[in-house]
Formats: C-alpha cells, structure tokens, sequence
C-alpha cells in the first residue's frame, strides 16, 4: 500500500545518513533558475538590437482599419502598392508594427485612428442613403449628424420610401461583415402590398424568383401577426439593391409600405422614428463575435 501511495519503504530504522543521497538545496536552485532561464533565452546576433515588447503597438493594417479608412483586407493591399508612409518613411511590409506616437499618412494625408462608433437609426421616409447627394435631396446623414464627431457611414443601404433599422459605423471590419453575403446578416422586413396575399405565393418566396440580376428567394415569409392578409413578414439575407420590392413586383403585387425591423439581430424596441441610438457593449460584441447574425 505504501509503495502504490509513492512512499519510500526502503528508508527504515538502521539507515544512516551516509547512506541516503542528499542534493544541496543550492545545487536544487540553482538547476531550476538555469532550467527558466532556458526556457525564457532569446537569441540576438551581435549588434542587432534588442526586440520590442511594447503592448501599444499595433499592426498597420488595423491602424487603418481602426481609423476607418478602410478593412484589413484592403489595407494590406493600399500597404503593398506603396501609398502609406510611417514618420515619412514607405512601408510595403505586411505585418508592420507602428506605435502610438508615430505618424501614419495615406497618400501624403494624414490618418488618426478614431473611437469606434456604432450608431442605429430607425429610418423615416423620404432620405436617401447617401453620404452626400448633388441634387440636393435630404439624406441619412442629416438624421445622425449629432450623433458623434467621428465620421460614420451607412452599413448597407435603404431606398428613398423604405423605413426601418438603418447601422451606421466607422469600423470598416465591422461594414464589410455586416454587408458580406457569406456572413448572412439577417434582415427581417414588414411588407405591405396593394392588394390580399395570395397564400400560394409564400412558396414562390420560399423557392426562389428569377430577377435581371439573378435568383433570389426569402430565408422564411408569412403573414404579420395582428395584421391585415395584405401585410407580410419576409425574412432575407440578400444584400441585393430594392431586393424585397423587386421580388414582390416579379409576383405582381406592388409594394405600398416596406419596413426593415430586424437587422443582424438588432431590433427598432424603444427606438422611435427618425431617432437613432449608440448600440451598447454587449451588443457590439454580439456583432463581433457572432458568425451568422
């Protein structure tokens, strides 16, 4: 039983000390220190400085990316055709760490990396979404001008006469997440049409209609509970243009309202029209961390 606990039964009475194997607890340190620092050694040539553990540097391309100028994906690609410069200096290598105090340009202009804003507007009628329009019409913009003094921009659009959840965000990651069809960002809209719902129509939006630009069909549809037989709730994850009035003009009906009251899992829940909100941390979490929102 002794043996199985690990215990030394050799070590009985008629033993002397000669007789036991001591280490010196110095030889015992010192192994130990020599083991850690093994462990820990970084070879440098002669002459080479020292690396840098400085935790406040960040890749470039997330410099850029975290600035809004664009994603990482793309960043790489401004990095390689020569275009960004560090403290005057060209930087083509992918990988490039820069610290906080260095001075980042773009094309001789000079990038600051700013918050991250995330900001939901529940869309009225008659914006378009734009950044700016020549022709003088009223755009999304104007709604969240207040916002914050970061520039942002919208995820995505909505036409001129659709309301509903509108992101807008100057986390380009995040943009071309939230507006990639891999990712799937859900979008559930409110429709209503000029005339009843024929119910042998939900299987044309389930199945799938031939529009100029390709196939496109709804994840789920059904009539609005509370509502009239011409309301209908359609679920999508296209990112197509005027995609949902489209499909429903290709079935013959023509669309009087349209509505967007989900987006990526974002509701309009105590958002009123023409009002917009920043998302909160865990939300922007969810955004981040979630494959298919």
């Amino acid at each position: 039983m002794q043996k199985l606990l690990g215990m030394n039964t050799n070590n009985r009475k008629g033993k002397t000390d000669a007789d036991k194997k001591t280490v010196s607890p110095s030889k015992e340190v010192k192994a130990r220190d020599k083991r850690k620092y093994i462990d820990f050694k970084i070879k440098v040539k002669k002459g080479d400085p020292l690396p840098s553990f400085n935790e406040d540097e960040i890749r470039l391309n997330k410099y850029l990316s975290n600035a809004g100028v664009c994603s990482r994906r793309e960043a790489d690609v401004l990095i390689q055709t020569g275009v960004i410069t560090v403290n005057g200096k060209i930087i083509t290598e992918l990988g490039y760490k820069i610290a906080p105090t260095d001075v980042v340009q773009c094309n001789g202009e000079t990038i600051n990396a700013e918050k991250k804003r995330y900001v939901l507007l529940n869309k009225p009628k008659g914006f378009i979404t734009t950044m700016d329009d020549p022709q003088g019409r009223k755009t999304v913009m104007s709604l969240v001008r207040t916002a914050c003094r970061e520039r942002i921009y919208p995820v995505g659009r909505l036409d001129r006469e659709t309301t509903g959840l509108l992101l807008f965000t100057n986390d380009g990651d995040m943009a071309k997440k939230l507006t990639h069809p891999r990712y799937q960002a859900r979008k559930i809209y409110h429709v209503e049409v000029d005339k009843p719902f024929n119910t042998g129509d939900f299987d044309k939006l389930l199945n799938g209609l031939d529009l100029e630009d390709g196939k496109s069909k709804a994840d789920k549809a059904s009539f609005v509970e509370g509502g009239n037989s011409r309301e209908v709730g359609v679920e999508i994850h296209s990112g197509k243009n005027r995609v949902v009035r489209r499909m429903f003009e290709a079935m013959g009906y023509t669309v009087i309202k349209l509505d967007r009251v989900v987006f990526a899992g974002l509701t309009k829940k105590d958002l009123p029209r023409g009002m917009f909100r920043h998302l909160s941390e865990e939300e922007v979490s969810y955004l981040k961390m979630t494959k298919n929102v």
